[in-house]
């Protein structure tokens, strides 16, 4: 039995970087930290302790928002990669695995063995060990140094609540070993039945099981021929008959496909394939149909079935929840939106998938970190966050912002006039302005002057000509040696 748990002691702020990093929450009215490195942890940082406190002792400590979702994410496609050593994984959230090796770790060269190519493969540092039950590896993982001598691990390793725990050291019970000398009736009156338990499972005199997660079946059909066929036309008859049967697998899941792969067997041994991928998932088996004769079409090498294929596989490897929906009243709407998606299908498969690309809103508020191109079969379909209380934003965002010579009345007011690209414009109007504060906790130097990270003071402009502009002024006047002008935008 093995268990794994991951650490973030990898993740550093920049390459090479120095400083120790933390990740933080807040817990009632007081930033926590929620998982340190290895350089925060010889800085004496632990799990729990505040962030002022641990500044106070750690003055360069570099911080991020924890992201539970995403970690949870990232633990269950490590459950899923632990699934080549053996299909008995079991989640032990929040941050580790365990695994059941029994009859597995000689295919792997031993349980030490197994245990490096699990750590080379997950690609975090991590702490194991191994022990008789899942309890015990666990309780060594966590709690444990080398070895498997569960006697020595601290009575932190039961897990209780901190009152229990603080009264078993008060009564001189250090170790496990210290509390398994002792009669079970004494401890369970003492200090109650959960801690006899946890103690019974950890010495392996009570059964531990785990609840290993299962692996869903895949989506998968195939048709095998007594004879050969040798007809496109055949072929892409029997690919819808297996589109429908994996649509009826999926809709009992309700599930809908993202990637479908055609595997075609000829029947002098080689092999060909047909892959492709959706925007949104679809168990449609026209629409898939529709999709696979347009990636024949755009083929260099169409089907070649020599002497004809004696067998045609589908799977379906990557599909996404897909719920049943009902007919809207606004049936042009949802027409035309099904359209816009099918449309990005049909030029994903005749330009490429990473060559269609769609706008995906991202949680900042500096205007250029505020959207990010995505591959259009990759991202999700999301509405745009609406601000109320924001001012417009321009339709053109330059990237860079370029950069103008302005002339303004006093130093922290609107421009007067600018100079853009060799034409001086003068202003009629100006509204503003509109304070965006830098993202200091992207950068160690940002929320001091003069560092990496100004403030930005935006103002809407319109000249003499009646075209309006969107530029800021880069810097504070009294903290800034230089303050600069740029232009960001043009409104409609």
């Amino acid at each position: 039995m093995r268990a794994t748990m991951g650490r973030t002691s990898d993740r550093s702020p920049e390459p090479g970087g120095p400083d120790p990093l933390a990740l933080v929450t807040r817990v009632g009215n007081a930033l926590r930290l929620t998982a340190v490195d290895a350089l925060a942890v010889e800085q004496g940082l632990a799990v729990g302790m505040t962030l002022a406190d641990a500044r106070a002792r750690c003055p360069t400590l570099v911080t991020r928002p924890a992201d539970p979702v995403a970690d949870a994410h990232a633990l269950d496609r490590l459950l899923e990669a632990m699934r080549h050593f053996t299909p008995m994984v079991a989640l032990d959230a929040p941050d580790g695995l365990i695994l059941d090796i029994s009859g597995c770790s000689h295919l792997f060269g031993g349980a030490r063995s197994l245990a490096q190519q699990a750590r080379a493969m997950a690609g975090h540092v991590s702490r194991h060990a191994f022990g008789p039950n899942a309890m015990a590896a666990r309780a060594l993982a966590r709690h444990g140094g080398r070895g498997s001598d569960v006697a020595a691990l601290p009575v932190a390793a039961l897990e209780l609540d901190d009152g229990a725990l603080a009264a078993l050291r008060q009564a001189g019970l250090r170790s496990i070993g210290d509390l398994a000398k002792r009669p079970m009736g004494m401890i369970a009156a003492r200090f109650g039945e959960q801690a006899v338990t946890r103690l019974r499972q950890i010495l392996g005199e009570a059964p531990s099981p785990i609840a290993p997660r299962c692996a869903a079946a895949p989506i998968r059909a195939e048709a095998r021929f007594p004879e050969p066929i040798a007809r496109t036309e055949d072929v892409m008859d029997v690919i819808e008959d297996l589109l429908d049967q994996a649509a009826r697998q999926m809709e009992a899941r309700k599930l809908g496909g993202r990637r479908f792969v055609i595997r075609l067997l000829r029947s002098d041994g080689a092999r060909q394939g047909l892959a492709i991928e959706t925007g949104q998932p679809v168990r449609d088996p026209a629409a898939v149909l529709r999709l696979l004769r347009e990636r024949i079409d755009t083929m260099a090498d169409p089907l070649d079935p020599g002497f004809g294929f004696d067998a045609v596989l589908l799977a379906v490897p990557r599909v996404e929840p897909l719920a049943e929906r009902q007919q809207a009243m606004d049936g042009e709407a949802r027409a035309a939106e099904d359209g816009i998606v099918a449309l990005i299908d049909r030029l994903g498969i005749r330009l490429g998938p990473d060559n269609v690309r769609r706008l995906q809103p991202c949680d900042r508020h500096i205007p250029e970190g505020a959207q990010r191109l995505l591959p259009a079969t990759q991202s999700r379909q999301q509405p745009w966050p609406i601000v109320e209380d924001r001012p417009p934003r321009p339709l053109l965002l330059f990237d860079p912002p370029q950069p103008v010579a302005v002339i303004a009345g006093v130093p922290d007011g609107p421009p007067q006039r600018f100079r853009w690209r060799d034409h001086l414009h003068e202003v009629r109007l100006a509204e503003g302005p509109e304070r965006i504060a830098a993202e200091w906790w992207r950068r160690r130097d940002g929320h001091q002057p003069g560092g990496a990270g100004k403030t930005r003071d935006y103002y809407r402009i319109e000249d003499s000509d009646g075209r309006r502009y969107w530029m800021f002024r880069h810097g504070l006047f009294g903290e800034e040696v230089e303050i600069r002008w740029y232009l960001h935008g043009l409104f409609a």
